[in-house]
């Protein structure tokens, strides 16, 4: 049935969606108390139906891994919902209900338009702690989620605009930095009653009939625009794949086997054949799985709006029997933060022979997950702090990848350097990018970051959740892998790396004592012998590689003493090179 609306009621309405979102948001900023939140920005806020739990909007600000498993997250709540009423706040976040890990809490609240249920608001706010093991809940180690924090099922945590003291007991009891939380829950449900004000302004000004008429019509042109852009793609059986260093617990990579076959303009997904359920916490609920396949294609083709018409050409085989179909009581801690990037990896790798021109080698993937928690003698307060770190996008047709960019998953950032000292006793010694990292190709992979922290007083305990420090990003159509994820404590004296690379926790350090991070550096795209050898000579005179690197890497002579090109010795070297290949 054709919609009645005109063109441009459509669009001021899909606007005035996503707007109530975008304020939703920077509401939830300004007033939360977390940096992680505060700074980071790593959240997300959307609308969703009042009886399927479909995405009808999320805000251009929040993050992307959360389209998903937000969507799942609320239609949890709406089949254990009962009685709900005006001013009804939901708390949640049971991975295995349409989550992430533990430290992503969702609040959920019912929309009421003149008395009658309209849709539902819900929100995701990265808290820097909810129990668990060590402090900030990314336990490297943890064998069953109950090590991993407090898990919350869906709980009114508000009835009819009242806070109910004593869930928010429960809560405050298991948690760390308890009476530091409260900022963030208040910023968090202020938030969806700002979506709810917001809304209702949209929906006077348009009426009821309308506005759903609107979102029924947006759905189905999102789902058509992505039919348009998945028929792009010749019609076959594309296959890549992807690996997790290790699961924390047993040394050994876990694959992600990506199978999708395109037919017309549907894609079908199957990971079936990818590694089981392992010990430590690098398993993927379904929700998140699911969702990092949505992610993973918007990336590739962010022209189309995000509803739930964007995924609904998307059919995903639930992988059962692997590592990304976690079921209780699997620890799940590094799922979103990382497994969810690794998934997206192995879509790109399956598709970049089929849509060269819109794919790219793989980005860093991984948060860089860093918590650190302990006591600060100076102001008498218990702290948890909690960082992650950008790293470098892979390169393309249209050019070198950005340094130091933000995660696949999002689109958070570092929390600025005057920031975390002033909240914490810590001194950023260094900050600057992971040379060498970026992997070699026609356009070269964006670097990482490297960076050192300084406990300047007191005790504390130290916990990393991090990937691809065995395996670099991939390199795509011939390019080299990117620089691998490293980890350095120094404490005492003497220099600890941890036996999984960049998976440990419960550090123990004392003042003075550092831990150095270097994120990883994009893949490289493109044989590295095609790169221009002027631009090889540009980035060795910007200190992005070394002599010896360029040499190696794309076969390009630099004169050490002057760091100029010597193109005779290059082209001799580079014809060599591709003899030996040839034979």
């Amino acid at each position: 049935m054709a919609t009645t609306l005109d063109p441009v009621t459509l669009s001021v309405i899909q606007n005035g969606l996503i707007q109530v979102c975008n304020e939703m948001d920077l509401a939830f900023v300004r007033a939360a108390f977390s940096p992680v939140i505060s700074e980071t920005l790593d959240r997300s806020d959307g609308i969703y139906h009042r009886e399927t739990g479909a995405l009808i909007a999320q805000g251009d600000l929040g993050l992307p891994v959360f389209v998903g498993t937000m969507q799942f997250g609320t239609q949890e709540v709406i089949r254990r919902a009962r009685a709900i009423e005006p001013g009804d706040m939901f708390v949640v976040n049971d991975p295995y209900l349409g989550g992430t890990h533990l430290m992503d809490v969702r609040f959920v609240k019912p929309f009421f338009y003149e008395g009658e249920l309209f849709s539902w608001l819900a929100n995701t706010g990265h808290w820097p702690d909810t129990g668990g093991a060590v402090p900030g809940g990314f336990s490297a180690t943890a064998t069953e989620v109950e090590q991993e924090g407090l898990r919350l099922p869906p709980v009114k945590l508000f009835k009819k605009g009242e806070m109910d003291e004593e869930i928010l007991s429960i809560i405050l009891s298991n948690i760390r930095i308890a009476d530091q939380r409260i900022g963030d829950i208040k910023a968090q449900a202020a938030a969806l009653t700002v979506g709810e004000r917001r809304l209702t302004v949209l929906v006077d000004r348009y009426g009821r009939d309308t506005v759903e008429e609107a979102i029924v019509e947006l759905r189905t042109r999102a789902e058509r625009q992505m039919r348009a852009k998945i028929a792009q793609i010749p019609d076959g059986v594309y296959e890549g794949q992807a690996f997790v260093d290790s699961d924390g617990v047993v040394d050994e990579p876990l694959r992600i086997a990506m199978k999708i076959t395109k037919k017309e303009t549907d894609l079908t997904f199957d990971m079936s054949g990818s590694s089981p359920p392992c010990q430590g916490p690098m398993n993927s609920v379904i929700a998140t799985t699911k969702s990092s396949i949505y992610l993973a294609m918007k990336h590739i083709f962010p022209e189309v709006p995000i509803n739930a018409g964007t995924f609904a050409p998307l059919a995903i085989v639930e992988p059962g029997g692997t590592f990304l179909y976690a079921e209780y009581p699997r620890p799940v801690s590094g799922c979103a933060a990382e497994v969810s990037q690794r998934i997206a990896e192995a879509v790109f790798a399956a598709l970049t022979p089929a849509i060269t021109d819109l794919l790219f080698a793989a980005p860093a993937g991984t948060s860089g997950n860093f918590a650190l928690g302990g006591h600060d003698p100076m102001t008498g307060r218990s702290y948890v702090m909690y960082l992650i770190s950008g790293g470098g996008y892979g390169g393309s047709l249209d050019g070198d990848g950005m340094s130091n960019g933000c995660s696949t998953i999002g689109i958070s950032k570092t929390t600025p350097i005057e920031i975390i000292e002033q909240r914490y006793p810590v001194l950023i010694e260094e900050y600057a990018l992971h040379e060498g990292s970026g992997g070699a190709g026609e356009k070269r992979g964006g670097f990482g970051v490297r960076y050192r922290v300084k406990l300047r007083r007191g005790k504390a305990r130290a916990s990393f959740v991090m990937d691809h420090g065995r395996y670099g990003p991939q390199g795509a159509l011939g390019g080299g892998d990117g620089g691998v994820n490293r980890v350095l404590v120094k404490r005492g004296g003497e220099t600890y790396i941890p036996p999984h690379l960049s998976k440990d926790q419960d550090i123990h350090i004392a003042e003075g004592d550092t831990v150095s991070v270097c994120t990883p550096g994009g893949g490289g795209f493109g044989d590295p012998l095609e790169r221009d050898p002027a631009l090889v000579e540009a980035d060795v005179g910007r200190g992005y590689y070394t002599v010896d690197e360029v040499a190696d890497l794309f076969a390009v002579v630099i004169d050490a003493a002057t760091l100029t090109l010597d193109a005779a010795a290059t082209e001799a070297r580079r014809a060599a090179r591709r003899g030996r290949a040839a034979e």
